[in-house]
């Protein structure tokens, strides 16, 4: 066969092709509701991530790290705190239908927030906004009573946009709660809720139980992600499916399978999921791994391998 740029691009869409298929895991597929994209090496840097001289991770890398595990789509989360970045991966994404869409980054204590978000949010792969506990200026804690924050709130919930909280500490919850009391139309996500674990301080546990009960009565989303790892876990070890399920439990007996979403692309992680998951039931693995994932961000299917409710 003659060695030509044609026909190098038509070995690699078959060899891509067929790597999907050969990592489709079975009638499930996946959808990655939390990664990162940056290029360090661009002339203005990266404010993340903080790993010196960390290699860039674009859109064609999240691909390829993606159809190994059977990842058929993903929404990138914002990780910079530059507001211009947004349309830097705006633009980035458009030509990579495997990325359903992202959370922005929009500060809403700060004046020019509703220019932006009305600037953005015309974008259909804007689906929404991170907020919470997220470098040293966004802190929704310190600002739950600010009403410059619940004002610019209300005028984000009429979006129809999702909130991501992030990072989430025992405090932030209940400022969750507190932030739904006086915007309560809005359409939030927890991210990686289960990396607080369970609190060892009895007191601390039941209100922090308390307060995930009445965020999943206001039909509040949580991903349940990467896992709690206990402090007992050797580094760098295999993932111990039995390491991970007491907190696995704990938030499966809070959400169930209607308010639970799956993020990540790690193959141990993934398979011991899609066991804890299967074990409740097919429809119970269906809803974590992609299903839940529509409501609570309403992404758009951009690629066949997509599915769609």
């Amino acid at each position: 066969m003659i060695d030509t740029p044609t026909t190098r691009r038509t070995l690699l869409a078959a060899s891509a092709v067929g790597a999907v298929a050969a990592a489709a895991p079975g009638p499930i597929p996946i959808i990655d509701s939390h990664f990162h994209l940056y290029d360090p090496t661009r002339p203005q840097g990266s404010p993340f991530p903080f790993t010196p001289n960390a290699p860039p991770f674009l859109p064609k890398h999240f691909r390829e790290s993606a159809i190994p595990v059977g990842v058929v789509g993903g929404i990138k989360v914002e990780a910079s705190p530059w507001v211009e970045d947004n349309l830097w991966v705006l633009m980035m994404i458009e030509s990579e239908p495997m990325i359903t869409g992202m959370i922005g980054n929009l500060d809403p204590l700060k004046p020019e927030f509703r220019e932006y978000l009305d600037r953005y949010r015309k974008n259909k792969l804007f689906l929404g906004i991170r907020y919470g506990n997220v470098w040293p200026v966004h802190d929704m804690v310190a600002a739950i009573d600010r009403p410059e924050l619940i004002e610019n709130m209300k005028a984000f919930a009429a979006t129809g946009l999702t909130l991501e909280v992030a990072n989430p500490r025992v405090d932030l919850t209940r400022a969750t709660l507190r932030l739904l009391d006086k915007v309560p139309d809005l359409r939030v996500v927890m991210g990686h809720q289960q990396a607080l674990g369970i609190p060892a301080e009895a007191a601390v546990r039941k209100q922090y139980t308390a307060d995930l009960e009445e965020l999943r009565k206001r039909k509040v989303y949580v991903k349940m992600s990467g896992l709690y790892r206990s402090k007992t876990a050797v580094a760098g070890s295999a993932p111990d499916p039995n390491d991970y399920k007491p907190v696995a439990d704990f938030l499966w007996d809070i959400f169930g399978e209607d308010y639970l979403i799956f993020a990540g692309r790690n193959k141990a992680v993934i398979e011991i999921l899609r066991s804890y998951f299967q074990a409740k039931s097919p429809a119970a693995a269906e809803k974590y791994f992609w299903k839940n994932s529509i409501p609570a961000f309403r992404w758009i299917r951009r690629d066949p391998w997509q599915p769609q409710l």
